[in-house]
């Protein structure tokens, strides 16, 4: 960390899926959300934190990993499903690179993919050992990436106020599942969607959360209003930090017209092999999955808005990523420059993304993030990377005050998950949640084995029915059958357990088929619902 910056950028990258285990089958395209996201974005990332580490390049930046996500790092179906998946892509790269051997336009692009899953299959066997949290603990380990967490299946903390115990609940099993892992509690909490409704920092509190972030109108709107905007943290009546984003920094590399992403000699996200091949080229990587997906291997560039695609040149991508980390910084540097004139503190400027949008969405991505560390580190001294524990280490006094009820995306107010589309879901939430709360206090600790698992079982249903996922994607349009379904499964299966629960009438076959379904936390303890909460 440079010893006198004008001020400090916190760089937040929020990685998280939704629970797409299926042990039932191979054949959800679902599950291959999860296999995308490994190669193309969570394996590139620690691929170049990693080598920054082993270079002792300065830098810290701080890594939001959900409990679903880790969930599925450490399942050993999935691994082994990737791992197949992984193999798969490895031979159709390598069946590419012989396609394309008379095709120069193509035949280094394939080269290319070929190299980079190669040497991702390696890294996750033989470096972290098919686990991905590994890698995640390497790089805390470090001392560069400060590793926090979020709500225990990405509820929408917001609209859980009719039964507070459930954001409560999501809050510290979300929680402990981390502890479980990293043998340490988070500092920090990402809440999911950025939805805040005060009251909330209180279970933070409960949990030991040092700081969580919130979008911008959160902060802006605080009562009483922030003396430095969104460039410095609140301190909540709860005292934990309240973090706004800053739109400015987000809106460079988020915005796909506006934003780096959208460049013309960046790689074009939907012109994919998996739609323009014979399908007999593609069908192992398919699996049992009738219909055609995306491979990963991609020859075009962005080109414009245009249909008449041109193709991918890698180098020409790369300098492009190494141009735009040089304009981001800059930025960064005006902007903190101007702040600090102004302020009586070093200001910080926090510039939190999904993990996504490097590598999988963006594939440059990851090439750019390495470029921005190192420009921050050796070619400039106006900014320093760091966390926001770290700040708060610095400025352990901050003015207190209330954030507004507020979330990211469409119109910032719980839109994207209160709509006409989704709205139906509540009703049956706030039910099931009475009801778990319900069941804890009735059947408190010590109970029979059965009972025990039919409640731990119950509070999981309900958790991954509350996933702010399935409104989500109702909203968005897409696999709109796959969360109504998924929403409704869970639903059904709560309402079957709490059922045979108040009845004593367990059925011990269809129980163990529920926890080998959905078989994430395993030592959850139901009796977090038990507890009184208010918001």
């Amino acid at each position: 960390m440079l010893s006198t910056p004008n001020g400090y950028l916190a760089l937040v990258l929020h990685a998280h899926l939704p629970f797409v285990r299926h042990a039932d089958g191979e054949h959800y395209l679902e599950e291959k959300w999860f296999y995308e996201a490994l190669i193309e974005t969570y394996i590139p990332l620690y691929i170049v934190l990693s080598r920054l580490a082993d270079e002792e390049v300065p830098y810290r930046i701080t890594i939001s990993v959900s409990p679903t996500l880790l969930s599925m790092f450490r399942d050993p179906l999935l691994q082994q499903r990737f791992s197949d998946y992984m193999n798969n892509l490895v031979e159709l790269a390598e069946r590419e690179v012989a396609r394309t051997r008379w095709l120069p336009a193509f035949h280094d692009t394939a080269q290319m993919y070929r190299d980079r899953f190669r040497e991702a299959r390696d890294v996750y066997w033989n470096r972290l050992g098919g686990d991905m949290a590994k890698g995640l603990q390497d790089l805390s380990d470090s001392g560069h990436v400060e590793l926090i967490t979020t709500a225990a299946t990405h509820g929408y903390l917001p609209l859980m106020e009719v039964c507070p115990e459930a954001a409560r609940a999501q809050i510290l099993a979300g929680i402990d599942y981390y502890r479980q892992v990293f043998g340490i509690a988070p500092k920090g909490f990402w809440l999911p969607e950025c939805g805040y409704s005060p009251g909330i920092d209180e279970y933070l509190r409960e949990a030991g959360v040092r700081y969580f972030f919130i979008d911008s109108h959160g902060i802006l709107n605080a009562s009483p209003r922030p003396r430095y905007g969104v460039y410095a943290p609140v301190y909540c009546h709860s005292k934990v930090a309240a973090f706004g984003r800053d739109m400015e920094s987000s809106k460079q590399v988020w915005s796909a017209q506006e934003g780096y992403p959208g460049d013309y000699d960046y790689r074009e996200f939907y012109r994919d092999i998996g739609y323009e091949l014979d399908w007999e080229s593609i069908k192992p990587l398919m699996g049992n999955c009738p219909i055609r997906l995306q491979t990963g291997l991609k020859y075009y560039r962005v080109t414009g808005n245009t249909d008449r695609k041109e193709p991918y040149v890698r180098q020409w991508a790369i300098e492009k990523a190494a141009t735009h980390a040089g304009n981001f910084v800059f930025n960064r540097e005006r902007q903190v420059e101007y702040l600090a004139s102004v302020m009586d503190r070093k200001p910080i400027v926090v510039a939190p993304y999904d993990a996504e949008l490097f590598g999988h969405w963006w594939f440059e991505g990851p090439e750019f993030l390495d470029y921005v560390i190192r420009k921050i580190a050796y070619d400039q001294n106006t900014i320093a990377l760091l966390t926001p524990s770290d700040y708060l280490e610095l400025y352990p006094k901050n003015q207190v005050a209330t954030p507004s009820m507020s979330s990211w995306g469409y119109m910032g107010y719980s839109e994207v998950w209160l709509a006409d589309c989704n709205n139906w879901i509540y009703p049956h939430l706030h039910t099931m949640a009475g009801r778990m709360t319900e069941l804890a206090r009735s059947y408190p600790h010590p109970q029979p084995e059965l009972t025990r698992r039919a409640l731990a079982q119950a509070a999981r249903e309900l958790l991954l029915a509350q996933s702010s996922d399935w409104a989500f994607i109702m909203k968005a349009g897409t696999c709109i059958d796959y969360a109504k379904k998924r929403f409704e499964t869970h639903t059904a299966h709560f309402l079957g357990l709490y059922d045979d629960i108040k009845s004593s009438n367990i059925d011990p076959e269809w129980l163990s088929e529920l926890e080998e379904q959905s078989n994430l936390f395993p030592n959850i303890d139901y009796m977090v619902y038990a507890g009184r909460a208010t918001m």
